[in-house]
């Protein structure tokens, strides 16, 4: 089963992802890993990224696309895979589409979790670090004394990529990416859209029947 995982940030993709390789037995393909393990090794398609990551350039789409080709055909992937972070604008989804035909493959499903933003917002916000390495979420594992860590006393603070300006940008990008890319699924009738505002294991049990009806 060949799938792509759609959703904005905090709305659960990794957890599903997880859980979705123990069941049926697919890679989980992540952009920027696969990226990275080709820098790593040393391809051909690893080093062209390379100097523009250098660079601190983005790497372009040929490229990007010539690394997700490179290990869309490596053996863990015979059965099927989920591209997770790809593809991000419908150029990259066309191509995919063109990489795919050629090895006589197509996408399945294109599972889209929705979240809306408040909700995302309250989630993404709401992890406090400290120091010592600890970390807290305002909802999901508060401190017993609000703004102190419960190890070591020191005050909490909260990262910048996670204060609530920071991700608004974030969620703004992820809709001018991604409206597109849903319409452009669900022209093929590809997409299949889930609430992501329930717990993980209603999340995952309805992903679930969608794929397999």
């Amino acid at each position: 089963m060949n799938l792509i995982l759609l959703g904005p940030p905090g709305a659960g993709k990794g957890t599903q992802a997880k859980k979705m390789i123990d069941a049926l037995q697919i890679p989980q393909i992540s952009t920027g890993d696969i990226l990275r393990a080709a820098v790593k090794e040393s391809t051909e398609m690893g080093l062209e990224a390379k100097k523009y990551m250098d660079a601190g350039k983005l790497v372009p789409d040929s490229v990007v696309i010539g690394i997700i080709d490179d290990r869309l055909k490596e053996a863990d992937c015979v059965k099927g895979f989920i591209l997770d972070g790809f593809p991000r604008t419908v150029d990259q989804a066309s191509s995919l589409a063109e990489i795919l035909d050629k090895g006589g493959r197509n996408i399945d499903h294109v599972v889209s979790i929705e979240v809306p933003d408040a909700d995302l917002l309250a989630r993404l916000t709401g992890r406090w670090m400290c120091t010592c390495g600890a970390s807290f979420h305002k909802i999901f594992n508060p401190s017993k004394v609000d703004g102190v860590c419960d190890l070591c006393g020191a005050k909490l603070y909260q990262r910048d990529d996670d204060k609530e300006a920071a991700i608004k940008v974030r969620l703004e990008n992820y809709h001018n990416q991604t409206a597109p890319l849903i319409d452009f699924y669900s022209a093929k009738d590809l997409l299949r859209s889930i609430s992501g505002t329930g717990s993980p294991d209603d999340i995952y049990t309805a992903i679930m029947v969608v794929i397999n009806k």
